[in-house]
């Protein structure tokens, strides 16, 4: 399934994505860049992984974090694993990113 909208990114106070822990790197590379982005201007976000490999999911999340943190555009930021389980048999895990200009901000 693809779904598609608009809307402006500064009406949402915390952005939220998903991504399927099963697909390649190239998908890992193109959620940093958008990651990127939206720190430049919410200073927040948080992404759900999921697979129906639980022993992938640690794995992408992984080479997310490190794949953002080596960018020389990347903000001083935390990254932080919030609630995981499983839903039939996709398994999931919730990271929050928040730079530390959000953090300031509360």
């Amino acid at each position: 399934m693809r779904v598609e909208y608009t809307f402006s990114l500064d009406r949402v106070k915390t952005p939220s994505f998903s991504v399927e822990t099963t697909e390649g790197p190239t998908k890992l590379f193109t959620l940093t860049t958008l990651i990127l982005n939206v720190l430049a201007e919410v200073h927040r976000a948080v992404v759900i992984f999921h697979s129906p490999n639980r022993e992938d999911l640690p794995k992408k999340i992984h080479a997310f974090e490190q794949i953002l943190r080596s960018s020389p555009a990347a903000p001083d930021f935390t990254f932080t694993p919030g609630d995981s389980g499983v839903i039939s048999t996709s398994h999931y895990q919730w990271i929050s990113i928040r730079t530390s200009d959000a953090a300031a901000k509360g």
